[in-house]
């Protein structure tokens, strides 16, 4: 097994130093799960290679380590991760190797909360599976669009293998060429793929990780437990055997928490059976968001795009009602409230996709409800990065003074007052014009509009 890995080390040096002579750089997607931990690790056991070769400026090649945080992974994994990269970091530029961290993010209007809680898209399913491009696939490709830019073309290093499952592995061999270790990106132009581990069976992964001391100095028993507590009880844990803590381990998939893709969360089931009993929480609110998703009650009538979308046995297919995201948003706060008490560090939403909510709400002409008030009254504070309340309570105090004779106008100007406020907190003004003449005409031709 030894030899079988040295040589994997010596394929990926010749690459590296040799078979291209290039700078493209080379982009691994590090996840922080094993198959991604054994990639980067025998990465930088190549590159130490290549720094004893005689010419050091066969480093010339940047390796980015790019993660992608979709601001609602699994909180145990997220933790892990960012103390990974932060030891990646150090010891890369400790040992003088070109690797780099990059960590990629969705941008505002895209993550998950501003997407369901402030849009009322219905949460992800397999028939419409909105969150892969929007939280993964969009942020990832930026970077590597950038990249391009800058040296025309780049290498992707994945840590996909055959033995994962068969589907994965006839898409594998459908893209190679043979005789070829680079083959075409499905998607991305002048990007091209790099996959040295494909042929390791779970065994050797799992040999690696504990047997291969890191060489950014982090404990790989950390990550060995963390599979070990999320072990669904249906699947079955190949064994690795270095000494007897290491007599089972699993291989369960981590994701966003809030995933509603699949029908059961196995690994954070598996997590809480194991003790993270404080994770209870936040798979009883992801169940509940599988349970709530075609309850017609909860939705519109009419898309966001103003379509209909009613079937023809009178149920609603839209976007969720204004009321029910309102909802879910103060279940959420109060979860991330319980949840801090025990780990006042994980964060279910941020700041920002607050903020953002409250934008889209005013968009959709919604003021029956104010995301500042609503955190101020679960955690008794204001949103950090905003000033939660557009009038203070004299100026508003004087302008319904102004307003008595029809306290209709004084509603109509605090609405357009902070239409154009929301716009300001995102710096940006744009749609701002046909979002105040969509409220004042609503002010002219009033009609019933169900929330």
């Amino acid at each position: 097994m030894s030899k079988r890995i040295d040589n994997i080390i010596d394929e990926i040096v010749d690459q590296y130093a040799f078979a291209d002579t290039s700078e493209r750089p080379w982009i691994i997607g590090f996840s922080g799960g094993k198959d991604s931990t054994v990639l980067l690790t025998l990465v930088w056991k190549a590159l130490e290679k290549v720094k004893e070769l005689p010419n050091h400026f066969q480093l010339r090649r940047p390796v980015y380590v790019v993660c992608n945080d979709t601001l609602v992974e699994n909180p145990i994994i997220s933790s892990y991760v960012d103390d990974v990269l932060s030891k990646i970091e150090v010891a890369a530029r400790e040992q003088n190797l070109p690797i780099l961290v990059k960590k990629t993010a969705p941008s505002l209007e895209e993550t998950f909360w501003v997407n369901v809680l402030g849009k009322g898209y219905p949460v992800p399913n397999n028939s419409f599976r909105w969150c892969t491009d929007k939280l993964k696939i969009r942020p990832t490709s930026n970077f590597l669009t950038e990249q391009i830019d800058k040296k025309g073309e780049a290498i992707v290093l994945l840590g996909t293998r055959y033995e994962e499952s068969a589907s994965r592995e006839r898409s594998m061999r459908k893209h190679e060429i043979d005789g070829q270790r680079l083959s075409k990106h499905q998607t991305g132009v002048n990007t091209y793929v790099y996959a040295p581990i494909k042929e390791l069976m779970l065994e050797e992964i799992w040999y690696i990780i504990n047997t291969f001391p890191s060489p950014w100095g982090f404990d790989n028993s950390i990550l060995f437990q963390i599979y070990s507590d999320a072990s669904a009880d249906d699947y079955e844990c190949p064994t690795v055997v270095v000494n007897k803590k290491h007599s089972s381990c699993g291989q369960s998939r981590f994701g966003c928490w809030t995933c509603t893709v699949v029908k059961k969360d196995k690994s954070m089931s598996a997590l809480i059976d194991s003790g993270k009993h404080w994770m209870k929480p936040l798979l009883d609110f992801r169940n509940s968001l599988v349970e709530e998703r075609n309850i017609h009650e909860h939705r519109m009538p009419e898309r966001r795009d103003g379509r209909p979308a009613v079937h023809e046995d009178g149920t609603n297919w839209g976007p969720y009602r204004l009321g029910y995201r309102y909802r879910k948003l103060r279940e959420l706060l109060l979860i991330q409230k319980e949840v801090q008490e025990e780990r006042p560090h994980v964060h279910l939403i941020t700041n920002q996709e607050l903020i953002a909510i409250q934008v889209n709400w005013n968009r959709d002409l919604y003021f029956d409800n104010n995301v500042g008030d609503l955190y101020r009254e679960i955690f008794d504070k204001d949103i950090s990065t905003a000033n939660a309340k557009i009038l203070n309570n004299t100026e508003k105090r004087i302008l319904k003074e102004v307003c008595e004779d029809d306290l209709s106008f004084y509603h109509l100007i605090d609405n357009l007052i902070a239409l154009q406020e929301t716009k300001t907190l995102l710096v940006s003004k744009y749609g701002l014009h046909n979002d105040i003449e969509r409220r004042i005409e609503r002010f002219v031709n009033p009609k019933n509009n169900e929330n």
